[in-house]
């Protein structure tokens, strides 16, 4: 049975919307990438060397590394001989495989988050301005309180311009208290500040803000450091997650920026933000292939509930969705 069929088996048996939003999310990235696959299939009558290069193109351009691409034409050029096919129209079950194999392999880590089944978790969201980490943690926020959780915001960006009255308006939208000191304040001081009143509270979750002043690397990553030490003193353990808010439209530069924060500071998890804004949407494979941390939630639209859990086959099916519901019974 083909990768293709095995899929479409799982996709029918899948009641919830999700399928449909990675679906509806990866339209950019499948319409660019199914697109040119489709068209190299068509042109060719064997699948051989030149069929490969061709390929080998099309994935660089769809942002899924370079060293993710030569390990994934390496493995397919292997089981090209293992199963002896001549026909390219066998491919594209093959390299949806393959994709899913790859990020599989690139570790054990789950996608699911390190919630405490008793007393406060604390999760730490960081990443440079701009990529949608406010909006994150508000649709975040959201989903948990949907769950019937208790919780509390801390407005850790305190030298940004507006992003404390930005923290809040998604508070207010939501329904959920944000801990706040003034502009220019000590970010330290903050979270202190905000487990007092999240353990006062008797809060299930607090999702805390963080400054992103990249350009000031040496400063920030400081910054990072004592706030990680702040929570961990008053909550040892603490934080559950640190979170990594990327945004997939800026393509290889998020995986520059991952390997920098993964450099600063113990990432256990990215969030790829705006991944339905972008036709690049292979970065998911590079970033969890060459720096092995998975992507815990994707953006998959602006609606509050388009931040959704990662999948790997679900994020298949959304690159090669017309090819899977095509597929044979």
């Amino acid at each position: 049975m083909s990768f293709f069929k095995k899929l479409k088996e799982k996709i029918t048996k899948s009641t919830d919307s999700v399928t449909e939003k990675f679906k509806e999310g990866l339209t950019k990235t499948r319409d660019s990438f199914s697109g040119k696959v489709n068209d190299l299939i068509a042109r060719y009558r064997k699948v051989d060397e030149d069929f490969f290069e061709e390929l080998e193109e099309i994935l660089i351009q769809a942002d899924v590394g370079f060293e993710t691409v030569m390990e994934l034409i390496d493995e397919l050029k292997m089981e090209v001989k293992r199963r002896n096919i001549q026909d390219p129209e066998e491919m594209q079950s093959v390299i949806s495989e393959k994709l899913v194999n790859i990020y599989n392999s690139a570790g054990e880590q789950s996608s699911a988050l390190n919630i405490q089944p008793d007393g406060l978790t604390v999760i730490l969201f960081v990443g440079v301005n701009g990529v949608g980490k406010t909006t994150t943690i508000g649709k975040l926020a959201y989903r948990f309180k949907t769950e019937g959780k208790k919780v509390l915001l801390a407005a850790g960006d305190t030298f940004r311009a507006g992003a404390i009255e930005q923290l809040e308006v998604w508070g207010e939208r939501v329904g959920v208290e944000t801990i706040k000191h003034g502009e220019g304040s000590d970010p330290a001081a903050v979270m202190y500040d905000a487990i007092q009143a999240a353990k006062s509270r008797k809060a299930d979750i607090l999702l805390c803000d963080t400054a992103g002043r990249l350009q000031n690397k040496v400063n920030l990553m400081k910054e990072l450091e004592k706030v990680k030490r702040v929570i961990e003193r008053e909550i040892p353990g603490a934080p559950h997650e640190v979170l990594l808010v990327l945004d997939a439209t800026t393509g290889q530069n998020a995986l520059i920026q991952a390997k920098t924060f993964k450099e600063a500071t113990n990432v256990s998890g990215i969030v790829l933000s705006k991944l339905d804004g972008t036709a690049k949407g292979g970065i998911v494979l590079a970033i969890r292939n060459e720096l092995e941390i998975p992507v815990k939630f994707v953006g998959l639209g602006e609606k509050m509930d388009d931040l959704q859990e990662f999948d790997a086959e679900k994020y298949v099916y959304g690159l090669f969705a017309e090819q899977v519901e095509k597929a044979e019974e």
